[in-house]
């Protein structure tokens, strides 16, 4: 059984837990958050990562802020000024993952709801009700998302980049929901999982998700997948998403653009899976799509051990814009975008 990546505990006065995934697989263990520092923290520091993880994280956050606010006997009028305040923190935690300010936002969007004398309690409860509502519809989406994708799955090896899984969403998970139902419907096929580095969390993460299901996996190297994908054994990579602009170019984990490409030369599909929340039809293509760059620490000491001369500088973008004419299909709780382009996005997404 797969842990859940959050949970709250208690009612408007109480506290969210996450999952310290930068244990993992060594060690299980929870994170008990009841300021907002602490989640803006752990978002910052992968404790808790996945897109619409953090976007579920970002709405419990907003009722921590409510709980700051009931804890300093904040007015009214303070109380809902400090949760705006704490939100906007939130929402800037990580610049690329376009779920985290999607559900901040709309959690906020509550308190419109709500007469102005309302203290910090009555906000305290309202945002708790909209940030559950939020953590129940993505599980539900990644079921969705996990038959959807099941249906077009070609026979043969997976190969995935990254995590997509229960630990990276609300549920199930969104790319690897769709080889998880697969399997659990019956099919059987080898799965093969990416390192992902700087950061392992193919091999710490995804691994560890499957062998914890029963599932197989095999570990590659990143630069590894060319060779595979040459040997004939994958039929298809599956990988998640961070952002979609509205003509489908999907921001993914760094090495994601690397692998359509790889995949495109050997003529293998190359799909994406991600909730609706995910496309950001503001931005007109990928190029508009801000990419985070981090620490060089994660790549010259990547999990504490030196790699690189003391002197050597890093390159770290956490993210790379795959273009849409790459990618096969992207596949969502509303159904398949294929082929992938403007209209094709619209039309799945205006028929939800």
């Amino acid at each position: 059984m797969i842990p859940a990546s959050l949970r709250w505990h208690g009612d408007a006065t109480g506290h969210l837990e996450l999952l310290d995934q930068t244990l993992l697989p060594a060690r299980l263990e929870w994170i008990a958050c009841r300021d907002v520092d602490t989640v803006v923290e752990a978002i910052q520091s992968l404790r808790v990562r996945g897109a619409p993880a953090i976007g579920v994280a970002g709405g419990y956050g907003l009722v921590v802020a409510a709980g700051e606010a009931i804890r300093a006997g904040f007015a009214p009028e303070q109380a809902r000024a400090h949760v705006l305040a704490r939100g906007e923190i939130l929402a800037c935690a990580r610049p690329t993952a376009v779920n985290l300010r999607w559900a901040v936002e709309r959690t906020l969007g509550v308190l419109a709801t709500l007469p102005d004398e309302s203290d910090a309690a009555a906000l305290g409860a309202a945002l708790l009700a909209e940030a559950r509502s939020i953590h129940e519809e993505d599980r539900r989406l990644c079921a969705a998302i996990g038959r959807h994708g099941a249906a077009i799955l070609p026979e043969g090896g997976v190969l995935t980049h990254c995590n997509t899984g229960a630990l990276a969403t609300g549920g199930d998970g969104t790319a690897l929901a769709v080889i998880t139902t697969a399997w659990e419907q019956g099919r059987r096929f080898d799965v093969f999982a990416d390192e992902t580095r700087p950061l392992f969390q193919g091999a710490r993460l995804t691994a560890w998700e499957l062998v914890e299901r029963g599932i197989p996996v095999t570990v590659l190297v990143d630069a590894a997948a060319g060779q595979l994908l040459r040997t004939g054994r994958v039929a298809a990579c599956i990988v998640g998403a961070d952002r979609i602009a509205a003509n489908g170019d999907t921001a993914n984990k760094i090495g994601t653009y690397g692998l359509a490409l790889l995949a495109e030369a050997h003529g293998v599909p190359f799909f994406v899976a991600a909730p609706s929340s995910t496309f950001d039809l503001r931005l007109d293509t990928g190029d508009d799509i801000p990419i985070e760059e981090r620490s060089a620490a994660e790549v010259l000491r990547p999990l504490g051990v030196q790699a690189a001369p003391d002197r050597a500088r890093a390159y770290n973008p956490a993210f790379d814009v795959t273009p849409a004419r790459l990618i096969d299909a992207i596949i969502t709780e509303r159904g398949v975008i294929r082929p992938v382009n403007r209209d094709g996005v619209h039309a799945v997404l205006a028929g939800g």
